[in-house]
C-alpha cells in the first residue's frame, strides 16, 4: 500500500535543479527517506534520469558506514560522476556525517549536480540553513500524514477514519498494523527509544526524569497557554521538584528541534504586535501524543484544535494564537476590560484567516463564545468556524463562514469558500 504524497512530490519537482540544496527535514518516520528514494527517484527515472546518474546514499544503514566519513563520501560522490551530464545526489539522514555542510558546499561548486538530503534535527538542518549553506539551503518540511492523505487508504467510511485518525495519528507505519495492540505498542516503543531517547542523547541530558514529566505536562495540556514560569511552578508545588525556568524553556527547544511539539505564539490583533508570555503548544502528531498519556485524556475540542493547527501547517501557513480585546460592563454597569482568544491566526502572503475550532455548536451559548472573539476583530479578513461533523460550508448573517471538520480536511483549497 503505497501513500502519495503528491504535495511534497511537487515541491521538489518544482526545485529540481535550482541551484540550492534541497533539504527534507520533518519527524522522524513521517516518511522523509520513503519520498526521497523511492517516490522522487521514480519520477526521475520516469522523466528520463539514466539510473546511473542519480547516486543514493542512506548514511544511516550499516552498509554505508564508511561514507558517513566526510572525506570518503566527498571521493565517493566524485567518482560516481564520471561524465559531464547532470547527476542527482539523494543523501539520506545527512547528520550521520559530521562536517556534512562542507561536503554540500563542495558539491555546490560543481555545475552538473543536483543536491537532496534528509535530515531529523532542525538544529543541523533548519535554523542552521542559511549560515551554512550561504543562503542556498531550500528545506522541504514533511509532515505526518495529513488527514486526507490517510484517508486516501482507509478502507470505511469517514467517521471510522475520524476516529482512528484521532486517536493513533498519522505515522505511514500506523495504516500497515491491523490491530489497535500494535498501534499502541508501536507508538509507545518509538516516542521512548527513538524520539525520546535521541533528544536526551543528543543534547546530553543528565536528568531524563525532568524533561520525561515535561512531556508529559505538554501532552496534557495541548491547546491550553502556558509557559516555563508556570511549569516550574508546578514541578514545585505538586511534584516538590526543582526545575528552573531556564531549562524547561531550553528542554522545550529541545523537543520543538527534533519536531516533536510546535510553538504557537499569541498575537495582539488590534495592537498588531506579539504577545510573549503563554504560547501553546501542539504535538506533530496525535498519536504520539495519546500514546504518551496512554491513550486516556481524550478531550475532542482539543484534539480538533492540534489536527486543525497540523493541518494548517502542512498547507504551508503560518499560523499564531489570537488575542483581542474587548470591553463590556458587570453588572452595576462598571466598564470592564478582557481578552478574547481566536484560536489561529493564519497567515500566507497576503492572505490571512481567523479561525476558531468547535466540537459543538449547537446552542446559543456555545455560539456566542465562538462567534463574540471574531465580532470583535477590526478589519474585515474571513473569518472562519470549523465544527465537528460533515457539514457542508455556509455564512451566517455576520459573514463568518462555518464549516464541518470533513469539508476543512479533504480540500485543499477549503479556506477558499
Amino acid at each position: 500500500m503505497e501513500i502519495r504524497r503528491e504535495a511534497y512530490l511537487n515541491q521538489l519537482i518544482e526545485r529540481r535543479d535550482n541551484g540550492m540544496i534541497k533539504v527534507i527535514t520533518g519527524i522522524r518516520r513521517c516518511g522523509k527517506s520513503y519520498l526521497l528514494l523511492t517516490i522522487f527517484k521514480r519520477y526521475l527515472l520516469e522523466s528520463g534520469v539514466l539510473a546511473d546518474h542519480i547516486i543514493e546514499i542512506a548514511l544511516d544503514g550499516i552498509e554505508n558506514e564508511e561514507l558517513r566519513d566526510p572525506k570518503e563520501c566527498f571521493r565517493y560522490i566524485k567518482d560516481a560522476m564520471r561524465d559531464g551530464g547532470q547527476y542527482y545526489l539523494l543523501l539520506d539522514e545527512v547528520q550521520f556525517m559530521p562536517r556534512f555542510e562542507e561536503v554540500l558546499n563542495s558539491l555546490l561548486r560543481m555545475s552538473n549536480i543536483d543536491v537532496y538530503v534528509t535530515g531529523s534535527n532542525s538544529k543541523f538542518l533548519s535554523s542552521d540553513i542559511v549560515t551554512e549553506f550561504r543562503g542556498r539551503g531550500d528545506e522541504i518540511r514533511i509532515h505526518p500524514l495529513s488527514f486526507a492523505e490517510f484517508y486516501s487508504v482507509w478502507d470505511g467510511d469517514f467517521d471510522d477514519a475520524w476516529d482512528e485518525y484521532m486517536l493513533y495519528g498519522g505515522l505511514p507505519q500506523i495504516v500497515n498494523f491491523q490491530n489497535e495492540r500494535q498501534k499502541a505498542d508501536y507508538l509507545k516503543n518509538i516516542f521512548a527509544n527513538v524520539y525520546l531517547k535521541d533528544v536526551i542523547e543528543r543534547n546530553r541530558i543528565q536528568n531524563d526524569a525532568e524533561i520525561n514529566i515535561l512531556v508529559d505536562v505538554l501532552a496534557s495540556a495541548i491547546g491550553a497557554p502556558t509557559n516555563p514560569s508556570k511549569i516550574a511552578n508546578t514541578f514545585a508545588s505538586e511534584r516538590q521538584m526543582s526545575y528552573t525556568n531556564k531549562t524547561i524553556s531550553q528542554h522545550i527547544d529541545f523537543l520543538a528541534d527534533a519536531f516533536l511539539i510546535e510553538k504557537a505564539q499569541r498575537y495582539d490583533i488590534k495592537g498588531r504586535k506579539y504577545i510573549g508570555a503563554n504560547l501553546k503548544y501542539y504535538f506533530t502528531d496525535l498519536g504520539l501524543r495519546n500514546a504518551r498519556l496512554n491513550f486516556r485524556q481524550q478531550e475532542p475540542t482539543h484534539i480538533m484544535e492540534n489536527i486543525v493547527y497540523n493541518e494548517l501547517c502542512i498547507r504551508g501557513y503560518h499560523v499564531d494564537v489570537g488575542i483581542v480585546e474587548a470591553f463590556g460592563r458587570d453588572s452595576s454597569g462598571k466598564r470592564l476590560r478582557k481578552q478574547l482568544e481566536v484560536d489561529f491566526v493564519v497567515n500566507q502572503a497576503s492572505q490571512r484567516y481567523y479561525i476558531q475550532v468547535a466540537y459543538d455548536l449547537t446552542s446559543e451559548e456555545k455560539q456566542a463564545q465562538e462567534f463574540n472573539s471574531l465580532r470583535h476583530i477590526p478589519d474585515s479578513f474571513k473569518k472562519i468556524v470549523i465544527v465537528n461533523g460533515v457539514r457542508k460550508p455556509w455564512r451566517n448573517d455576520e459573514g463568518f463562514v462555518i464549516m464541518g471538520m470533513k469539508y476543512f480536511l479533504l480540500n485543499a483549497d477549503s479556506l477558499e469558500f
